[in-house]
C-alpha cells in the first residue's frame, strides 16, 4: 500500500472512531449540493485507485505508465461545472476530470479506459494501444501527447474557431474550449505564446471562450517553482481575467468553477482558473522523490490532500458520515482493482507494423481525386468579372493565387490567415486580392507568431474549418516547428483517427533571392518536414502544376485529413522566362475547372517535365529551371537528359520516381538542399535499395547557412555544377 493511501484510510477510520474532521462543525446550508458533492467525491476515489492500479499493473509487466493524478483530484470540478460537449485539452495529471466527465455521460467506461491506455491496449477507446492519453470522442476530450504546454496553442485555435461561429466539428455553438496544464509548463515558451495569443484577441473584443487551467502542485518533476511566481506571472496576464482557487476547498472550488464556466460561456472571453493542487507519489512510478525532497517534505503534503478534505465537508454537512466514505473508497479500491486483475494476460496488443502505422497510411485516392477536381461557383464574382483561364499566361505567383481563390470557392470553410497575408496581400502579392473577395472573416492577418498561426489551424480544423495558414518564410517555420511535429500530424495516430486536424500549411521558401535576405529569408533546409510520420510535403515549381498541386493538398486535407506543408520557391514567384529572355518559359495559362480531373497530381507521382534515354535529373522546386536548363546545354553536346520533378518530397513517391527513371542508364540528383539530411539522401537510398542498374550520383548545396548577397554562389548549388556533374556521370562506364 502505497503511503498516501495508508494515510488516507488511518485519517478516514480516525474521524470514523470520534476524531472530528477539520473544519467548521455542522452543515453550511450554502454551496454545492448533496449531489454535485457525492458525484465529485466519486470522480476523485475512481481516479486515485486507477493511479494505484497503474503501478500494480506495471509490477506485473501489464503497464507501461505511471504518471498519476493523485493529489490533481480536485480538477473534476472543472469538468463538473462543463458539458460533456465542451472540448477539453488535457494535462496528465487531469485524471479527476477524466473520471467525473465521463460519469456526466451514461455508459461510459472510465476505469476500463485507463487501464486499457496504461496498458497499450487495443481497446483503449482513443489511441487503440498507441499511447496513455486522456481521450475520447465521444467525451469531447481531445487526446494530448505532451504536457509541455504544445496542446496551447490548439486550444486557443479552438476557442478562437468556435468564437467566430466555426462549429461544424460537431461541438455546440456556445461551447467552452477547456485546456489544463501545469505550473512548470506554464514557463514553456509555447504556453507564453498561446496565453499571450489568448490576451491579444480578448483585447481587441475577438471572442475566445477559452478557461485555462493552471494545475499548481510547486513542482517539475524535481524543480520546484519559486514561491509565489506562478500567481503573479498568471495575474499580469493583459485580457485573461485571473481566478485563484485551493483544491483543499472543496465548496469553493465547485462553486468557483461553476461561475468561471458560465462566465466564458456568456461573455466568451478567456479566463484563467489558477488551481492550487498537491502532487503525491512523485512525478511517476520510476521517480526517486526521496533524492529532491525530504521525507517530512513529502509527508507534510498528504494534510492537503483533496480527498480528506472533500471527505470531512460531507461530514460537516451531514452527507456522509467518514465510516461511509472509507467504505465507498474501499468499494472503488475493489471495483478498480477487479478490472486490472481480470486484465492480466488478457491484454490485445496491437501486433504488427502495419497495424501501428494503420492511422497515418489509410488512404482514400477516388474521394481525394474528386475533391480535387471539384470547382465552386461564382468564379466571375470572386475574380473580379475574369476567371484567370482567360487571362494571358501566369507567373507561378500569379498561378497560386488564382487557386487559392478557387478554393476558397470550392471550400465554403476555407481560411487563408497569416502574416501581413490579407490588407497587404502577402509579401509576394501571392494572396493579394483575397480579402477583397471573400472578406475578413475568412481572410484574415494574424499576431507576428508562428506557434500561434499553426496553433490556430490546429484548434479551427478540429471545429470543421480548412485552415490554409502561411508561414511567411521556411526559416520561420523552425520556431514552431513542434505545432507539425508533436501536435498537428500526430493527431491521427494517437487517437487512431478520430481526430483529424488536416490543413495545408504553405510556407514561402527555398534560396536564390538575389540581393535580398540571407538566411531568414534563404532557407533551403525541408529535413524537419521530411522527418514527421504522415505529413505530406509539396514542393510548386511551375505554374502549369502549381494549382492541381494545391487542389491535391487540399483535397488530402479534407478527405483524409492529414496535415500537408505546400512549399512554394520565392525565387520562382514572378520569374517569366527559362533560356532566354523574352521566352515565356517559365508562365503558363490557368486551366480551367473541366481540365482539373486531368491535371491532377496525385499524391504518389512524379512528373516527367522532359524525356531523354542518356540521363535522367531527378529535382524538385528551383532545380527543375535549372534542370531544364542543363538538360538544353546537354542537348547541344548529344546528350538526352530526362528531367523529372517529385513534386511530393514526403511521403517520397519512390514506386514512381522508379518507373520514371527506369531504362535509362545514368541518374544525377540535383538537390537544391544540403548534402545533409537533404532530399537526396533520400532519393539514392530509394534507388539503391530498388537496385536500380544504373549508375547514381548527386549534386547538392554545401553544408551551410545561406549568407547574404553574392557569397551565396559559394554555397548553393549552381547550373554549372550541375552540368559538371551530368557530364561526368555519363562519360562513367
Amino acid at each position: 500500500m502505497e503511503s498516501v493511501d495508508e494515510h488516507l484510510v488511518r485519517h478516514l477510520t480516525e474521524w470514523s472512531t470520534g476524531t472530528p474532521p477539520p473544519g467548521s462543525p455542522g452543515p453550511d446550508g450554502t454551496g454545492p449540493t448533496d449531489r454535485l458533492l457525492l458525484a465529485y467525491l466519486d470522480a476523485q476515489l475512481e481516479s486515485r485507485h486507477l493511479d494505484l492500479a497503474l503501478r500494480w499493473l506495471q509490477s506485473r509487466g501489464e503497464g507501461f505508465y505511471t504518471i498519476g493524478s493523485s493529489g490533481h483530484e480536485s480538477n473534476a470540478a472543472v469538468a463538473l461545472a462543463l458539458r460533456p460537449t465542451d472540448p477539453a485539452l488535457l494535462h496528465y495529471r487531469s485524471g479527476g476530470f477524466y473520471a467525473a466527465r465521463a460519469g456526466q455521460v451514461a455508459g461510459s467506461t472510465p476505469v476500463a479506459d485507463v487501464l486499457h491506455s496504461a496498458a497499450a491496449s487495443r481497446h483503449d477507446p482513443i489511441s487503440g494501444g498507441r499511447h496513455k492519453v486522456f481521450g475520447h470522442h465521444g467525451l469531447a476530450i481531445v487526446p494530448q501527447t505532451s504536457t509541455i504546454s504544445s496542446h496551447l496553442p490548439r486550444a486557443v485555435g479552438m476557442a478562437f474557431a468556435l468564437g467566430r461561429g466555426l462549429a461544424a466539428g460537431g461541438f455546440p455553438a456556445d461551447a467552452v474550449v477547456v485546456a489544463s496544464f501545469g505550473d512548470a509548463s506554464a514557463n514553456h515558451s509555447t504556453a507564453v505564446g498561446a496565453l499571450n495569443a489568448a490576451g491579444w484577441c480578448a483585447h481587441q473584443g475577438i471572442p475566445m471562450p477559452l478557461l485555462l487551467v493552471c494545475e499548481d502542485n510547486g513542482i517539475g518533476i524535481s524543480t520546484r517553482t519559486p514561491t509565489g511566481w506562478t500567481g503573479r506571472a498568471l495575474s499580469m496576464l493583459p485580457g485573461i481575467e485571473y481566478v485563484p482557487v485551493d483544491g483543499t476547498d472543496p465548496a469553493h472550488l465547485l462553486t468557483t468553477a461553476a461561475d468561471v464556466a458560465h462566465r466564458v460561456r456568456r461573455q466568451r472571453r478567456p479566463v484563467l482558473l489558477h488551481l492550487r493542487t498537491v502532487r503525491f507519489m512523485g512525478h511517476a512510478g520510476s521517480d526517486a522523490e526521496l533524492a529532491y525532497r525530504t521525507r517530512g517534505e513529502i509527508v507534510a503534503d498528504y494534510v492537503r490532500d483533496p480527498i480528506l478534505a472533500t471527505a470531512a465537508l460531507l461530514a460537516r454537512r451531514g452527507i456522509l458520515d467518514p465510516a461511509a466514505t472509507l467504505a465507498r473508497y474501499e468499494a472503488t479500491r475493489e471495483r478498480v482493482m477487479a478490472q486490472a486483475r481480470a486484465m492480466v494476460g488478457r491484454v490485445e496488443r496491437l501486433d504488427s507494423p502495419q497495424a501501428v502505422v494503420a492511422p497515418l497510411t489509410g488512404r482514400r485516392p477516388a474521394a481525394v481525386s474528386a475533391a480535387a477536381a471539384r470547382a465552386g461557383t461564382g468564379r466571375q464574382r470572386a475574380f473580379g468579372g475574369k476567371p484567370p483561364e482567360e487571362r494571358p499566361p501566369l507567373t507561378l505567383g500569379q498561378s497560386i493565387n488564382a487557386a487559392l481563390h478557387d478554393a476558397l470557392l470550392t471550400w465554403p470553410r476555407a481560411l487563408v490567415f497569416g502574416e501581413d497575408v490579407a490588407r497587404k496581400g502577402g509579401v509576394y502579392g501571392v494572396t493579394r486580392g483575397l480579402r477583397k473577395a471573400f472578406g475578413p472573416a475568412r481572410v484574415f492577418d494574424t499576431l507576428l507568431d508562428e506557434q500561434t498561426i499553426l496553433g490556430v489551424a490546429l484548434g479551427s480544423a478540429l471545429t470543421g474549418a480548412l485552415p490554409i495558414p502561411e508561414i511567411q518564410y521556411l526559416a520561420y517555420l523552425h520556431n514552431a516547428e513542434d505545432q507539425l511535429r508533436g501536435e498537428a500530424a500526430s493527431l491521427r495516430f494517437f487517437s487512431a483517427g478520430r481526430y483529424s486536424n488536416g490543413m495545408v500549411v504553405r510556407v514561402a521558401g527555398l534560396a536564390y533571392q538575389k540581393g535580398f535576405g540571407g538566411h531568414f529569408h534563404n532557407d533551403n533546409s525541408v529535413a524537419v518536414l521530411r522527418d514527421i510520420p504522415g505529413l505530406a510535403l509539396a514542393v510548386a515549381a511551375h505554374p502549369a502544376t502549381a494549382p492541381a498541386l494545391l487542389r491535391q493538398c487540399l483535397a488530402l486535407a479534407e478527405q483524409e485529413g492529414r496535415v500537408c506543408v505546400f512549399l512554394e520557391p520565392i525565387a520562382l514567384y514572378h520569374e517569366r522566362d527559362l533560356h532566354t529572355e523574352g521566352d515565356g518559359g517559365w508562365l503558363a495559362p490557368y486551366t480551367p475547372p473541366d481540365g482539373w480531373a486531368a491535371a491532377e497530381r496525385p499524391l504518389d507521382r512524379v512528373r516527367t517535365v522532359r524525356d531523354g534515354d542518356d540521363l535522367v535529373l531527378v529535382t524538385y522546386g528551383n532545380g527543375v529551371r535549372m534542370s531544364l536548363r542543363v538538360a538544353e546545354t546537354l542537348r547541344r553536346d548529344g546528350i538526352g537528359a530526362r528531367v523529372v520533378d517529385l513534386q511530393w518530397l514526403s511521403p517520397l513517391p519512390a514506386g514512381s520516381l522508379l518507373d520514371a527513371v527506369a531504362g535509362v542508364p545514368h541518374t544525377l540528383v540535383v538537390d537544391e538542399g544540403r548534402a545533409s539530411g537533404g532530399v537526396a539522401e533520400a532519393v539514392v537510398t530509394a534507388l539503391v535499395d530498388a537496385r536500380y542498374a544504373g549508375t547514381v550520383g548527386r549534386v547538392t548545396s554545401l553544408d551551410s547557412y545561406v549568407p547574404l548577397g553574392p557569397a551565396t554562389a559559394h554555397v548553393l548549388l549552381q547550373e554549372a555544377g550541375v552540368l559538371a556533374a551530368a557530364r561526368d556521370l555519363v562519360r562513367r562506364r
